[in-house]
């Protein structure tokens, strides 16, 4: 096989690109520090891109032709046509500024999952939560300082979680119908794997395997959860790489979002990737349906 072809986007440099998401034909993305919004249209390169006015972690498309997201002030559905923001609960309002919304994702029956992170590093602070569709906030974990990148397999059985510190994806047995999770075990052990760096996004390809950005590292990877195994690295010419997704009329091109390093000058830093030629495939996005 072919080296994969590495391309970067110019529209939009973001100051912390995050949470890639594949709907419509289109990329949609955040600027964390940026406080943006971004939806990347791959054929002309050309950005649009929404200021929400706080730092937003992480934003799913909803069925009613909206957006979702978590951010500093919660769970919000955010029209793009008008700007209108609702705001649906932030049980975390006690734990701001320490705290604030990171990566999330929504279920295949719509319910978006997002966690926390602890800003000042206070281990322990950080949580996941669900939003179900009737708008209500679930606890679903908690202990955590880094709540990333999440995503569920093929069958829908497992779900898959890092708490980027310890440098290891969690697996849980999940239940579709009721949208619970149980049976902690870890699959994964990126340090052992020898990655120095941090696990930060992640997605799932068709043949159930995880591709991870890695924080600090440069690059992306996939791995066997079934084994723990690395499969694949790719380097990227940007340190922080931050979160992938599967898109494109196939599903076969990887991007992966970027930041700038707050010491490091880096010409493509902030800028969204593409990887071309894998060989594998991902999946559809799930929207909201709250």
């Amino acid at each position: 096989m072919p080296n994969p072809l590495i391309q970067s986007y110019d529209g939009h440099c973001s100051k912390w690109g995050e949470g890639p998401i594949w709907w419509k034909d289109a990329l949609l993305y955040v600027d964390i520090a940026g406080q943006t919004i971004n939806r990347l249209n791959c054929d002309s390169g050309e950005v649009h891109s929404w200021n929400v006015e706080e730092a937003v972690g992480c934003v799913v498309p909803t069925i009613q032709e909206k957006l979702a997201y978590a951010g500093a002030s919660g769970f919000v559905i955010f029209d793009p046509e008008t700007n209108e923001k609702i705001q649906l609960g932030n049980p975390e309002s006690d734990l701001s500024p320490a705290n604030r919304f990171n990566d999330g994702k929504c279920d295949p029956l719509g319910r978006f999952w997002a966690g926390s992170i602890s800003l000042i590093k206070e281990e322990g602070t950080a949580n996941l939560y669900q939003l179900d569709n009737s708008h209500e906030i679930h606890l679903k974990l908690e202990g955590l300082t880094n709540s990333n990148g999440i995503c569920w397999s093929l069958d829908h059985k497992i779900f898959y979680h890092i708490d980027t510190p310890t440098r290891r994806v969690c697996a849980f047995d999940f239940n579709l119908e009721k949208g619970t999770i149980k049976e902690r075990r870890f699959v994964v052990d990126t340090e052992a794997e020898g990655f120095d760096s941090s696990p930060d996004g992640m997605t799932i390809d068709t043949d159930g395997n995880l591709w991870i950005a890695f924080c600090h590292g440069g690059c992306v990877a996939s791995f066997n959860p079934n084994n723990g195994k690395t499969l694949k690295k790719i380097e990227l010419p940007c340190l922080e790489t931050t979160a992938c997704t599967f898109g494109g009329s196939n599903l076969d091109r990887l991007f992966v979002t970027t930041g700038i390093h707050k010491d490091i000058q880096e010409p493509d830093a902030g800028k969204v990737f593409v990887i071309d030629g894998l060989g594998v495939k991902g999946l559809p996005a799930f929207p909201y349906r709250g």
